[in-house]
């Protein structure tokens, strides 16, 4: 038999393709539960977060459901992305998962902030705080505040100086903004989490109008652990 080409899978991939073939072979009919993610994650000898990532893949591929504060189960229809509309694309599978992902944007946005503090000029200072404006008017209007949350992170790039890093960040937010973070995000999005962000970036502003380098960088890196945090509570903790 010919070798084949070995392709290197996430962690979180792996995790899901086993609960898919459970799945697919009626080990977890459609309307059961499937074990606790404390269970899955001691049975698989893995993180938590990783569970957590392979769920919300499994999750946007319609296999599995959510349920804050009573379980995961299996899905009726399988195959069907929840939520799905008319139309709608099917998603693209991310490249990394979304704890990898803010833990990324720890190391290179930090440093970005650190920069910005040395290099930023008044316009782009201002752009930054207009970013934030743009941020808590969507806020006023009752929606997530991913354009003006997207911008403020870019603004702080730009004013670096640095065409690579705004590329690096762009590239990151591709990733953010793609269906595997916004599924994750759902199960925690609320007045409150927006509100905390929000205070956040007005503390990275601060330290970055102040030309603060240290201070920037303890101050995204702090928003950034923050984020890792909220979303790396237990869903059973959630209502």
């Amino acid at each position: 038999m010919p070798f084949q080409s070995i392709e290197p899978r996430r962690l979180y991939r792996q995790i899901a393709d086993q609960i898919r073939t459970l799945i697919g072979s009626g080990e977890f009919p459609a309307g059961s539960r499937l074990p606790s993610e404390r269970d899955l994650a001691k049975q698989l000898g893995v993180s938590r977060p990783s569970v957590r990532e392979a769920l919300i893949a499994l999750e946007v591929e319609g296999l599995v459901e959510v349920r804050i504060g009573s379980g995961i189960y299996a899905l009726e229809q399988a195959g069907k992305p929840v939520a799905a509309t008319a139309g709608a694309v099917e998603p693209v599978e991310a490249e990394a998962g979304p704890f990898e992902l803010l833990r990324a944007r720890y190391v290179i946005e930090s440093e970005c902030a650190a920069l910005a503090a040395k290099t930023a000029r008044k316009p782009q200072v201002q752009a930054i705080e207009a970013a934030l404006d743009e941020m808590q008017g969507e806020m006023q209007g009752a929606q997530p505040p991913l354009g003006g949350d997207r911008l403020f992170h870019l603004r702080i790039a730009e004013a670096t100086g640095n065409g690579a890093l705004v590329a690096v960040v762009k590239m990151l937010w591709e990733e953010r903004t793609g269906p595997l973070y916004q599924q994750l995000e759902e199960h925690y999005d609320s007045p409150a989490l927006w509100n905390a962000a929000l205070a956040e970036h007005r503390a990275v502003l601060k330290a970055i109008a102040a030309r603060d380098s240290a201070a920037a960088r303890a101050a995204m890196q702090r928003h950034l652990n923050h984020a890792y945090k909220r979303f790396n509570t237990g869903w059973d903790n959630l209502k």
